[in-house]
């Protein structure tokens, strides 16, 4: 689910698909028993979702290494 903050239903489902796909290729670096919650910001809508996500999923991973 995208919330409508991020635009017309169009353009919500236009990011629901890029982030399913992107996080598609991501998923597996997660360790098992780790549950993942992606959201996305009005500004996925006009910015570039890989360019955005992919730092953040391994600034996310190395944090989560840390607490481990």
């Amino acid at each position: 689910m995208v919330s409508k903050a991020v635009g017309n239903a169009v353009t919500r489902n236009r990011v629901k698909r890029q982030l399913r796909h992107l996080v598609a290729q991501q998923i597996a670096r997660v360790p098992d028993g780790v549950d993942v919650v992606v959201r996305a910001l009005p500004s996925a809508a006009t910015g570039c979702l890989r360019d955005d996500m992919v730092p953040a999923w391994d600034s996310a991973l190395g944090k989560l290494g840390s607490f481990r």
